[in-house]
């Protein structure tokens, strides 16, 4: 077996890890509303969830694998150690907030990880070719990275969980007057909901961040030269599928309790609305090519329906918290990336 061979197999298996990490990580934004409003068990929960997770991909096509591998960053770049230093930062990243129970984004860490490995390989690149003379040239390294993908990107990233938030709250309204009849049975109505509106959102995270790992092992696949354009081969997609899946079944409980509990008492009709805005905004995205934050959309529908009752209601200091690892999380994955990439370089076994 060759050594180019042995580490793409490596590489892929870090990007599989992410990908199990992904589902771990962001399994509260399916199942936490649903548990909290005891709507369903958590076992019976998680097994939905992680179904979905599989189908999804299978269902609504590629388009934001496309986007995050062929669009953010400069094909010339591309290496096996570019894109494992930003999957190395993505998972340390994520396993930072999940241990202080912080619902940061994947796709955030992700996005920032390529960023910032990728500007440090070109600027490795250009030094070594003598072509840095200036202060201009050094910043005009960062042009490795795609200004038009970077943009569609971050537009999709901060925009979604305003429209999460917006969602949430016009649909609470919405339901309480069209409920405002109705007798406390109603609940029976929103809790036996949640089973279909579990598998719309699911299906819609399965879709869109599964793709994010498909896309960095496409772009693997073709910077080794294994693949003569841009392309997700079917078994990427079935591996993803799996590794998200399998992630999301065995749940990340910090996480859960965080979404479920830390904002405000959940009952059936928030996660009834929470998870019918969050899957309608999380597909639309997906099926545009959107990469967007399944953690912060649905964070955020979960406080805009809570503030759509009763502003009072919510606690803002846990939104706040959330708020601030969304801020961070780019740069710090992009500088932790950048050092990452450096330290595997000057590393002579990685060469």
């Amino acid at each position: 077996m060759s050594t180019e061979l042995i580490w793409l197999i490596v590489f892929v298996a870090i990007a599989l890890s992410f990908d199990f990490l992904n589902g771990f990580h962001d399994s509260a934004n399916i199942v936490a509303t649903m548990i909290s409003s005891r709507a369903m068990t958590p076992l019976r929960a998680l097994t939905i969830a992680a179904i979905c997770e599989f189908v999804g991909p299978f269902l609504f096509g590629i388009a934001v694998a496309t986007t995050i591998g062929h669009q953010v960053v400069d094909q010339s770049v591309l290496s096996n150690l570019l894109i494992a230093s930003a999957l190395l930062s993505a998972i340390l990243w994520n396993l930072i907030t999940w241990y202080f129970g912080i619902p940061s984004s994947s796709s955030h860490a992700l996005i920032g990880g390529l960023a910032g490995s990728a500007v440090m390989a070109n600027l490795v690149r250009q030094l070594q070719a003598g072509a840095i003379g200036s202060f201009d040239e050094l910043l005009r390294v960062a042009l490795v990275v795609k200004p038009a993908g970077i943009t569609k990107v971050l537009v999709s990233l901060l925009i979604s969980p305003l429209l999460g938030f917006v969602a949430g709250f016009v649909l609470i309204k919405l339901t309480y007057f069209f409920g405002r009849l109705a007798s406390p049975r109603i609940n029976w109505f929103f809790r036996r909901s949640q089973m279909v509106t579990a598998v719309g959102l699911a299906l819609s995270h399965g879709t869109n961040d599964a793709q994010k790992t498909m896309g960095v092992i496409a772009m693997a696949l073709f910077a080794g030269g294994y693949t003569k354009e841009f392309s997700v081969p079917a078994w990427v997609i079935a591996a993803c599928a799996a590794a998200i899946a399998l992630g999301t079944a065995v749940g990340g409980w910090r996480l859960i309790k965080t979404i479920g509990g830390k904002f405000y008492k959940i009952r059936p009709i928030h996660g009834f609305v929470t998870q019918i805005s969050s899957a309608l905004l999380i597909l639309g995205a997906s099926l545009m090519g959107g990469p967007v934050s399944t953690t912060h959309v649905v964070s955020s529908a979960v406080m805009g329906a809570g503030s759509g009752e009763r502003l009072s209601k919510v606690r803002w200091g846990t939104g706040k918290q959330i708020v601030a690892a969304w801020i961070i999380t780019m740069p710090i994955t992009a500088i932790l990336a950048a050092l990452l990439y450096l330290a595997l370089w000057i590393t002579p076994w990685v060469k």
